[in-house]
């Protein structure tokens, strides 16, 4: 969810960012920017390891199919 935020910035600097950036970038160019100052990105750098890690997932993947076959199999 986004949230709007207005914000001062001396005039040279916002026409360098409509210059080089674009009027409707100029946000997303801005939380870019910022977000690894505010935003404890560890969570995702880990899961990100996570992923890569191709047996690592090859053995998740093997346990949840695993699981599956076990509740076709359970009696109702």
């Amino acid at each position: 969810m986004h949230k709007k935020m207005t914000i001062t910035l001396d005039e040279a600097v916002y026409d360098g960012l409509y210059r080089r950036i674009g009027k409707r970038r100029m946000s997303r160019f801005i939380e870019d920017l910022v977000r690894p100052y505010v935003v404890d990105s560890s969570l995702d750098d880990e899961y990100r390891a996570m992923a890569a890690d191709t047996a690592r997932e090859a053995e998740a993947m093997a346990w949840s199919n695993a699981l599956i076959e076990d509740i076709a199999d359970a009696a109702r």
